[in-house]
C-alpha cells in the first residue's frame, strides 16, 4: 500500500518542502516550541514517552523538536526527506541523529522504536495516511506509542473558504500559497486511520485554539515568528472551553501498538 509517485502530487510536495526549508532558521524554529500552544501540546503527549527506548520524530524538519527531546534526555533521532532542512543544522550540531528518509520507506528495522512522533506531516499527502501509519506500526516495538498531530478543520478555515468563493478577487490579491499538498483531518477520521493501522488509541485532544485565531490575522498575531497576541491566547482559551473542536487547529492522537 505505497504511494505512486508517478501519478500523484508527492514529489512536487516535497519539492516546495525543499524549498521552504532553505529560507528558514534553527533558533528561531526551536523558540516557537516555548510558545504556550507547543508547550501545551508537550504536556499532552511527553507522559506517553519513556527516555530509555529510541524515539523517531518522522518528518523532522529542522530537527528542533530532537534537539530539545535531547537535551531533557530522550533518546529522539529525526527523519526529513529534505536535504535543505536537515544538512544546515548538522554542519552546527554534527553529533545530533538526523538522517534523510522517507516516512513511507524507513531505514530502520522493524520493532525497533519505544516512540514514533509526526507532527503534521501525514496531511501533506495525497493518498492519505494508511501507508504512514502502516509503517509506523512497522518500525514500533509493541506497546510502543504513536504521538501524531495533523490540522483539524476549524470555522476560520471554512470562513476563508466561503469569502474566497463569494470574493474571488481576494485570491489576486493574496497571491499564490506554497504550492504543497494539504489537507485537513476531522478527529474521527483521523482515528479511523489509526485504528485500521493496528494501533490502540489512548487519546484524542484537540489543540492550538489561539493559532486559530491566528489565522484572522491583525490583532490576533504577535510580533514574532507565528507568535500569537494575548487577544488570541485569551480567545483560543475560550474557544477551548465553548467549541473544543471548531474552534481547534489541530488534533492529537496517540496510540499505542498492541503488545
Amino acid at each position: 500500500m505505497q504511494p505512486d509517485f508517478r501519478t500523484s502530487t508527492y514529489e512536487h510536495t516535497r519539492q516546495a518542502w525543499r524549498d521552504i526549508w532553505a529560507d528558514t532558521d534553527f533558533d528561531r524554529e526551536l523558540r516557537t516550541l516555548d510558545y504556550a500552544r507547543a508547550q501545551e501540546l508537550m504536556s499532552a503527549y511527553l507522559p506517553y514517552l519513556g527516555r530509555s527506548a529510541p524515539i523517531l520524530e518522522a518528518g523532522c524538519g529542522m530537527g528542533q523538536i530532537v534537539y530539545y527531546l535531547r537535551q531533557r534526555g530522550y533518546s529522539a533521532i529525526g527523519v526529513d526527506y529534505a536535504p535543505e532542512a536537515i544538512q544546515p543544522t548538522l554542519q552546527r550540531f554534527p553529533d545530533l541523529p538526523l538522517y534523510m528518509g522517507d516516512v513511507h520507506h524507513l531505514p530502520f528495522p522493524s520493532g525497533y522504536f519505544g516512540g514514533y512522533l509526526s507532527f503534521g506531516v501525514v496531511e501533506h499527502f495525497e493518498q492519505g495516511p494508511a501507508a504512514a501509519l502502516l509503517e509506523a506500526y512497522r518500525v514500533l516495538r509493541p506497546g510502543g506509542t504513536l504521538v501524531l498531530t495533523v490540522p483539524h478543520p476549524n470555522f476560520v478555515e471554512t470562513l476563508r473558504d466561503t469569502v474566497n468563493r463569494l470574493f474571488p478577487s481576494r485570491l489576486e490579491r493574496l497571491g499564490p500559497r506554497a504550492e504543497y499538498y494539504e489537507r485537513t483531518y476531522h478527529h474521527a477520521e483521523l482515528a479511523s486511520y489509526v485504528l485500521d493501522a493496528g494501533f490502540r488509541i489512548e487519546r484524542i485532544m484537540p489543540y492550538s485554539h489561539s493559532f486559530t485565531f491566528y489565522g484572522l490575522g491583525g490583532v490576533f498575531r504577535g510580533a514574532g515568528y507565528y507568535e500569537t497576541s494575548p487577544l488570541a491566547e485569551f480567545a483560543g482559551r475560550t474557544g477551548r472551553l465553548m467549541l473544543p473542536w471548531a474552534t481547534a487547529f489541530a488534533s492529537l492522537i496517540v496510540g499505542v501498538k498492541p503488545a
